[in-house]
């Protein structure tokens, strides 16, 4: 009885073929070596900055999620932390985090960019991908904008063969330039078959689920690690202790504040933040405020102060407070 009843009846699905084709939704994430493009390619695909980016590697520690709307399928983009060999207890955590995700999306994008050759850590990835079966695995060749197409079908030959070697088959291959645009729309259009059918799961306006104090925290974080990278590439924690309207404003003039604190790891690496006489404090502030009212559309108010949790990274209470 069980089969007849989960046979469909022909006659009863032929108005649903005329009809439109099922709405799709579900999770896709983009994978790669640090600085491999991924956060780019989420802002892009999304349309407005969600992911916070910069040229130093390993910068989003967060799951932060982009969501593009379409008519026929909703995605939401897991924008992972990159994958690398673990040095510290913070790596291996990152790691395990990446793995969870992996085994939790629908789709996986791995992004390899198009002006570097393939090298071991991308080799590193593509070796734990082959080992994660059931969901499909497309290639993508960003930053194609920045190389000749006889190094760019090089690069797409490259990464099948590799794919090939390792036993599995890319869904697609397909290179992009979110900088410039290019084939940004054909990505979000071949992904869109592989999600499972499902209604949309978040409402049209929603951009991100992440919570608005840690986006808030890293918006925080990339101002705090311009132009300071190389001397605190990673010794920089923000935590957002509180955000709450300003009491007794005219409802047409509201303010909000903000309280976060900006934790680094040794005392001597304060004067680098705060810089002489706090200028650079202060351009942390100034810069990350415009991002932070742009974002929740509303004039803030910012209130930043530098504290030193010694060695944060490699303690794991320190971790959890910080939010890892």
């Amino acid at each position: 009885m069980g089969a007849m009843s989960a046979r469909p009846n022909p006659e009863a699905a032929a108005p649903q073929a005329e009809n439109t084709a099922p709405h799709r939704a579900g999770f896709a994430c983009f994978v790669g070596r640090p600085n491999a493009g991924k956060s780019t390619l989420t802002n892009a695909l999304v349309g407005q900055k969600v992911a916070i980016t910069s040229n130093r590697p390993q910068t989003t520690r967060h799951t932060v999620r982009g969501i593009v709307h379409r008519p026929d399928a909703q995605l939401i983009l897991v924008d992972t932390p990159g994958l690398h060999k673990p040095r510290t207890l913070l790596g291996e955590r990152l790691n395990d985090v990446v793995r969870t995700t992996w085994a939790e999306v629908d789709v996986i994008g791995f992004c390899l960019p198009a002006d570097q050759k393939l090298g071991p850590g991308d080799k590193y990835i593509i070796k734990e991908l082959a080992g994660i079966k059931k969901t499909p695995k497309i290639a993508i060749i960003t930053k194609s904008d920045l190389v000749e197409s006889k190094q760019l079908a090089e690069q797409l030959l490259a990464v099948s063969r590799l794919g090939e070697e390792l036993g599995f088959e890319w869904a697609e291959i397909i290179p992009v330039s979110a900088v410039k645009d290019d084939q940004v729309g054909l990505l979000a259009d071949l992904i869109a078959p592989l999600l499972p059918e499902s209604p949309p799961l978040y409402p049209e306006g929603d951009l991100t689920d992440e919570p608005e104090m840690v986006m808030v925290a890293e918006l925080i974080r990339e101002a705090a690690l311009e132009g300071v990278r190389d001397e605190l590439p990673h010794s920089i924690a923000v935590v957002v202790e509180e955000m709450l309207p300003r009491e007794d404003r005219p409802a047409d003039k509201p303010l909000l504040d903000i309280h976060a604190n900006v934790y680094i790891e040794r005392p001597s690496q304060k004067g680098i933040i705060i810089g002489p006489k706090g200028k650079r404090l202060k351009d942390v502030g100034t810069k990350s405020r415009k991002h932070i009212e742009a974002l929740l559309g509303t004039p803030v108010f910012l209130d930043l102060h530098v504290k030193v949790a010694k060695d944060w990274q490699r303690d794991p209470k320190q971790l959890r407070k910080l939010g890892f």
